[in-house]
């Protein structure tokens, strides 16, 4: 874990990786769907002006995204929510969804109010399906973030990037910021490797299917988001000490706690405070999360250098 400090360096480090695209980067009037408007220039969507297009469900429901097996973050994710139902005087339902791409197709339904969306995936959300980001787990000084770490088995003759010439990677899927687009980007910019060109691809669908993938022997090598394989080793389902790192990028945002914009105003202030009011101490969400918190964020801000990053990789939110 890094401090905010940090994370914002790392937003600067970025800008300087990718000095092409700077100039985009400080002109960037976002991309939102042309069914959304923008008035006060944040980059996400504003709520209707017709009131009556607002929701205000009976239900509430909850996804959380989809990196690892679904089942058990119905579990972790249990006291927090009946601390929600509690602050928002609803009933709340959890979500399982297998994939990125079916979560994003849920919310642009309005099967999904609440959802925990991963990094990469973020600006496809906002711009596609209208969700506002407020949220974000850290630490009790406030620090948060993974990185990505591109690795292989610990008696791989792989030792940098370089040595990934020829070789087929492991992906998670395509709009994953550490399972993707941060490492095609590095690959592209630090070496000058090309997805089928100087590298094969084969996406997994999940980091954990990567991790394991690499664990047992079925991957070779994979890019993958650090804090997915330090639960994973936590938990025993891996030994980390069987594992090789040949990369590790700068601290990215992580998932980011998201509301659809269409939701009434008063159920929104409702969700935020049980986001920042809940008391971890204890709690489902502290045994499954290093984390202590949740902090408020910004998209234009936090999620700038996940944007530059998909300018390096030429990635249209579609």
């Amino acid at each position: 874990m890094k401090k905010i400090g940090q994370a914002f360096t790392v937003l600067i480090l970025l800008v300087f990786l990718f000095s092409g695209f700077v100039m985009a980067a400080e002109m960037d009037f976002g991309d939102l769907g042309e069914e959304f408007v923008d008035f006060d220039g944040d980059l996400v969507a504003d709520i209707p002006a017709e009131e009556s297009e607002w929701i205000n469900p009976d239900t509430i429901i909850f996804s959380y995204t989809p990196v690892e097996e679904p089942s058990v973050y119905k579990n972790a994710w249990s006291d927090f929510l009946d601390y929600l139902a509690e602050v928002t005087g609803k009933e709340v339902m959890f979500y399982a969804v297998e994939n990125y791409a079916a979560q994003l197709e849920a919310l642009r339904a309005g099967r999904i109010h609440i959802a925990g969306i991963n990094t990469g995936s973020v600006p496809f959300a906002v711009n596609t399906a209208g969700v506002v980001p407020f949220a974000m787990m850290a630490a009790e000084d406030g620090s948060f973030g993974y990185e990505m770490e591109i690795i292989t088995q610990k008696d791989s003759e792989l030792e940098t990037l370089e040595d990934l010439e020829g070789k087929t990677i492991a992906f998670v899927s395509q709009t994953s910021n550490s399972g993707f687009k941060a490492p095609s980007a590095i690959l592209k910019s630090e070496m000058g490797y090309e997805a089928g060109k100087d590298y094969q691809t084969t996406f997994s669908g999940r980091h954990d299917n990567s991790i394991m993938g690499v664990y047992n022997g079925d991957y070779e090598v994979a890019a993958i988001a650090n804090s997915v394989m330090h639960r994973m080793d936590a938990s025993g389902a891996i030994d980390m000490s069987e594992i090789k790192t040949i990369y590790k990028s700068q601290t990215f945002p992580t998932t980011a706690y998201s509301y659809v914009n269409n939701l009434h105003p008063g159920l929104a202030q409702k969700i935020k405070k049980a986001f920042f009011t809940f008391d971890w101490t204890g709690t489902s969400l502290a045994a499954e999360f290093e984390d202590d918190k949740f902090i408020p964020i910004d998209y234009k801000t936090y999620w700038e250098v996940i944007r530059t990053i998909d300018r390096a990789n030429g990635v249209e939110y579609k």
